[in-house]
């Protein structure tokens, strides 16, 4: 029996939320840095020694972060970061299912984002540009094209899109641990 596809899509985002901690260790402050606003001989509530799981509830709400909220530019920064990222882990032969999943995820972001302007015009620019889900090339190419063509909407610089898997690699695992299921060795749909 296969897993409902919500499922996997927020493992997956708490997957990418964790890499991105992680990785964003510039907004995190440290003690033995000059520049940072902690009082001297006083430790942040949050390090990135800290693994999640052990945090104090206070710890993970005051995560370095002065203000309120998620704004819609966070979000979408976001939200960006997670797609490019499943692109970039997209097979070059995905299976029946992949494919199924991928569109059936960039309808419900067109439906079910948070911010409904965002969603509103996701929704537009899909139906003027239909997903392309073929190959992890094709998906790549498609998802760089349909950011851009939010980004200009938005006044924003455009990214080359030759330059999309440079710029959006896959996700450095062992052992293949990144690797999406349902690849060709694990194909369910036949």
């Amino acid at each position: 029996m296969s897993e409902n596809p919500v499922q996997l899509v927020l493992q997956g985002l708490c997957k990418v939320s964790d890499c991105i901690q992680t990785n964003l260790s510039r907004f995190f402050p440290r003690p033995d840095d000059p520049s940072s606003s902690l009082p001297r001989n006083k430790t942040p509530l949050l390090t990135l020694s800290t693994p999640t799981h052990l945090r104090q509830p206070d710890q993970i709400l005051n995560k370095g972060k002065s203000s309120g909220p998620t704004t819609k530019e966070d979000l979408g920064r976001a939200t960006w970061t997670f797609l490019h990222t499943l692109a970039a882990q997209y097979p070059d032969k995905p299976t029946r299912q992949q494919k199924k999943d991928v569109k059936e995820l960039m309808e419900i972001l067109s439906r079910m984002y948070p911010c409904k302007e965002c969603a509103d015009h996701f929704k537009e620019v899909i139906r003027a540009n239909p997903v392309v889900v073929g190959s992890h090339d094709e998906f790549s190419q498609w998802l760089c094209h349909v950011h851009n063509v939010v980004n200009r909407s938005l006044g924003k610089v455009v990214f080359p899109c030759e330059r999309v898997d440079a710029r959006w690699g896959k996700l450095e695992c062992e052992q293949r641990a990144c690797d999406l299921q349902g690849t060709a060795a694990m194909d369910f749909t036949k």
